[in-house]
């Protein structure tokens, strides 16, 4: 039977709140799930965590954390640095490890898997990324959340056009920007657009996009193409199923935990 545990993990930054899932037995590896960015977080929040407990039944310890200034943990928003939710990222990892035998997966959605990157790249230790629904690069993340910003002043003024300039602008000489309730800062944006989804050869990489689409997108193919020519044996899949960081409602893909597990399974083995 899966344990569910909620603290709050304390550091120098500031209290984390956590949810960690436990399995029956000491577990046999850790899965650390890295949420997506700003609502799109609060949306897909159920869906995590019915892979968190699909993970713990399988016999992983897996926890889902809130960076700072997100969920329920210490600090605001407007206050966020890129920087900072790498080093959340670190003592989240550090809580599985001395709590495991074995070796440490990362999931991340959307975004998430772009702060993975990054957090991969500034030192955490980690034996396998699943990316899921994935923005593949930080400039099209920032461009999609300045997006909502103008889509949202569309609505207000059907005679608006979409356009991110004068956001871009305001971010440009260090102003913060509102966007969908959320205050941006110019340093996390600036940062959010430099990150790169490119994990070292090293790591077993899972790339699943999920949709409608027939095919990978091209950017998911350059990448694992590339990755292949250097020896990489990757995990890729297409999972039909809605949006759900975007959709209205919160709803469920059933499909996905089953096939987080399948990933952990082959890349932990």
């Amino acid at each position: 039977m899966v344990r569910t545990e909620a603290f709050f993990l304390s550091g120098d930054q500031g209290a984390r709140f956590c949810v960690a899932y436990h399995p029956e037995a000491r577990p046999c590896a850790a899965v650390l799930l890295i949420q997506a960015f700003a609502e799109e977080a609060n949306k897909s929040r159920s869906n995590l965590a019915a892979v968190a407990r699909a993970c713990a039944e399988a016999g992983y310890l897996a926890l889902i954390g809130d960076v700072g200034g997100t969920g329920d943990s210490e600090g605001d928003f407007a206050e966020a640095r890129w920087a900072g939710w790498i080093d959340d990222l670190k003592r989240f990892a550090a809580w599985l490890v001395e709590r495991s035998d074995g070796p440490l997966a990362l999931i991340g959605l959307r975004q998430g898997a772009l702060l993975a990157s990054s957090a991969l790249a500034e030192g955490l230790t980690a034996d396998a990324l699943l990316a899921l629904a994935p923005v593949a690069s930080g400039k099209l993340a920032l461009t999609w959340f300045l997006r909502l910003a103008a889509a949202a002043e569309l609505g207000e003024n059907p005679g608006a056009r979409l356009d991110t300039r004068a956001l871009r602008a305001s971010l440009d000489v260090g102003e913060p920007v509102e966007v969908a309730g959320y205050s941006l800062s110019a340093a996390l944006a600036t940062a959010l657009e430099a990150a790169t989804l490119e994990p070292s050869d090293s790591l077993r990489l899972g790339w699943v996009e999920i949709g409608t689409g027939e095919t990978l997108s091209a950017a998911a193919s350059r990448l694992l193409e590339k990755r292949a020519t250097r020896g990489c044996a990757d995990f890729s899949r297409l999972l039909p199923g809605p949006a759900f960081w975007q959709t209205q409602e919160i709803e469920m893909l059933p499909t996905l935990p089953a096939l987080c597990v399948e990933f952990l399974g082959e890349a932990l083995r």
